[in-house]
């Protein structure tokens, strides 16, 4: 139960950070749900009712299946590289990359106003 609320209030968390128009913002996003998704592998795993993965030949049924484990592990590697190619995309981009939306007060030009002048054209 708990790592079920955890992995749930991770994911809340991830999908509050990514609706943010930061990029450093969404890149924790991706990070915590990075976090929520592994949880969520060794949950089904079994751990919680199994001994650690290494057991006596002699009763393999208590032993803990290795293959969540395993995948937790290159899931953990992917994601920072993931996260890594992220920050470096953020350190190297440009100002105008960002996603504030620009003023579009000026710009919309309704069906009234076309007997206006251009404000961009110079004279």
């Amino acid at each position: 139960m708990t790592v079920a609320l955890t992995a749930g209030l991770l994911v809340a968390g991830a999908v509050y950070l990514l609706l943010k128009r930061e990029m450093l913002r969404v890149i924790l996003g991706f990070v915590l749900l990075g976090h929520a998704a592994n949880l969520i592998i060794m949950a089904a795993g079994g751990t919680s009712r199994r001994e650690a993965p290494f057991g006596s030949p002699e009763d393999l049924a208590g032993v803990a299946d290795p293959l969540p484990q395993a995948f937790v592990l290159t899931a953990i590697v992917i994601a920072f590289a993931i996260t890594i190619v992220m920050l470096v995309f953020t350190v190297t981009g440009r100002e105008d990359d960002s996603f504030t939306p620009h003023d579009t007060d000026e710009d919309a030009v309704s069906e009234d106003d076309d007997d206006r002048p251009d404000p961009e054209v110079t004279r």
